[in-house]
Order: C-alpha cells, then sequence, then structure tokens
C-alpha cells in the first residue's frame, strides 16, 4: 500500500496497528466464520497459531472493508474477491515503482 495510513469509517488507522480476532470483527461488523472463510481462501493472514491469538494488521483490516464492498456491490464471492485484491496490490506496486 502507499500510504501509511488507512482510512476507516472517519478514523484514521496507523499500519503498524494490529488487531485482535473480536476487535477486526467489531471493526468490521463482520462475523467469525466471515472472517474464518476468509483466511481459508487466503484473503487474511493473522499471526498467531489459535484464533485467541491471531493479530490483524491495518492492511488485512482494508482487505476485509474492500471485500465486504466487493461482495455487498457487485456480488463477487470469496475467491473473486482474493483474485481482485491480488491485482488491486500489484497495480499498485506497479504505480508506486513507475513513480520512483
Amino acid at each position: 500500500m502507499s500510504t501509511d495510513l488507512i482510512y476507516l469509517s472517519g478514523a484514521i488507522l496507523d499500519e503498524e496497528l494490529e488487531c485482535s480476532l473480536p476487535d477486526i470483527c467489531r471493526l468490521c461488523n463482520v462475523s467469525l466464520d466471515m472472517v474464518q472463510e476468509m483466511i481459508a481462501e487466503g484473503l487474511l493472514c493473522p499471526r498467531g497459531r489459535h484464533p485467541m491469538e491471531w493479530r490483524f494488521t491495518a492492511v488485512e483490516l482494508r482487505r476485509i472493508l474492500i471485500t465486504l464492498r466487493l461482495q455487498r456491490d457487485l456480488r463477487v464471492n470469496l475467491p473473486g474477491c482474493a483474485l481482485v485484491l491480488d491485482l488491486l496490490e500489484e497495480l499498485a506496486e506497479l504505480r508506486q515503482r513507475q513513480g520512483r
């Protein structure tokens, strides 16, 4: 990602922020099951071995929000969301390289 901050419903979050599983569910208004499905699909890679140890970064928080928007607005399934997110991140990288 090209910026140091992430905007979440009017709040600015530092990229180095780490959230627990309950925090991420509350912040994104998403169920535990949905987070686990996103992890199984490879959309998220939390640190920690067990769900209660999992820590999510602000980048993953952003990925959840984009996924939810893709599902709501375009009815994209989770594998499709994973592909879109990968392509968006690749595009951002290319733009960043081009700007150097």
